[in-house]
């Protein structure tokens, strides 16, 4: 009898670690400097960012590096990164790695101040949390430094081949079979959806079936060139990054060709909360920058694989999205 009830009562203590468990992950878990640490918090502002409102400052720092599909060990690296602006701020700053939509909302709570985004949630946080974009990433596979190209690519003897213009070459995917990144992505769905409606060859993003004859989403890069790759579809569109590895082989490479561009899609970038005092928003920029300099620019390239950042306009920065998004009818 002792047995069996020591049993039932390791059950009940499972059951209550499990739901637990999903409590914590329902309220945000992010990583945070090498632990666990919830986004939800009784009261942010003060628990959290530890404000000295009276003197309208900041007493600690909360950054958020998003997950990447090319990133690995972020969250050293983003600590390593932490620990360098710290130093250059003079305040202590914490680096939180998490999911693109975690960082929008924390950003909105109040409970962090910088982040690494994409142009999409980045105009989603300007939306939620009146942040800005203040600089932008450069990569090497990026073909306009800190813009790139959005692409939609085919088999190499695909009978497909570019026309004497864009609406030309778009004209002839009308009953073809087309894979998209995902539904979310920028240069894999957003982008190349607002030159078929700029175009006048679709109505929106809900009307597809109407101009493709197939249209299927994937998680993902990798799979929408691998429906190309594996005959399931005839086109696909993606960032011209995701013809190299990691994303496909290069042997995988040499079989794919790209049928349009659709150029100035704009890089990722590092956004700041319109709650960071002006003061301390220039501190931070130039604590950045100093990244650039080629005793720490190993940090910043362990990162994202970025070589370089630069300043941006926030506004003029984001156009192409913002415009490919109002054509498309897609909200941030």
């Amino acid at each position: 009898m002792k047995r069996h009830a020591n049993r039932e009562q390791e059950k009940v203590m499972h059951k209550l670690l499990s739901a637990s468990a999903l409590i914590l992950l329902l309220g945000g878990m992010l990583s945070v400097s090498g632990r666990q640490e919830a986004l939800a918090t009784s009261n942010p502002r003060q628990d959290h960012h530890q404000r000295a409102s009276a003197q309208n400052t900041l007493t600690r720092l909360t950054i958020v590096f998003p997950t990447r599909r090319d990133s690995v060990d972020l969250q050293n690296k983003a600590n390593a990164v932490a620990q360098f602006l710290s130093k250059q701020i003079g305040i202590p700053v914490d680096a939180v790695v998490a999911d693109e939509t975690a960082a929008v909302e924390a950003l909105r709570a109040n409970r962090a101040d910088v982040a690494f985004l994409s142009s999409r949630p980045a105009l989603k946080a300007e939306q939620l949390a009146g942040a800005r974009l203040v600089l932008a990433e450069v990569r090497p596979d990026y073909s306009g430094g800190h813009t790139y190209n959005s692409v939609l690519v085919v088999r190499k003897d695909s009978p497909l081949r570019p026309q004497g213009s864009k609406k030309q070459t778009l004209q002839q995917l009308k009953g073809k079979r087309i894979a998209f990144a995902s539904r979310t992505s920028g240069s894999g769905f957003i982008i190349p959806i607002g030159e078929f409606v700029g175009a006048g060859l679709i109505d929106g993003p809900d009307r597809l079936e109407n101009f493709f004859s197939q249209v299927t989403y994937g998680d993902g890069y990798s799979s929408a060139l691998q429906a190309v790759l594996r005959g399931q579809a005839d086109v696909a569109a993606v960032s011209e990054y995701a013809l190299n590895p990691p994303w496909i082989t290069a042997q995988e490479a040499e079989q794919l060709r790209v049928l349009q561009e659709f150029p100035g899609v704009p890089a990722h970038g590092i956004v700041i909360d319109d709650d960071v005092p002006a003061a301390m928003r220039d501190k931070i920029v130039n604590a950045l920058l100093k990244l650039n300099d080629s005793a720490n620019n190993g940090l910043l390239r362990a990162l994202y694989n970025s070589t370089s950042l630069v300043k941006v306009n926030h506004d003029s920065h984001l156009a192409p999205m913002r415009q490919a998004m109002q054509r498309a009818r897609i909200q941030p």
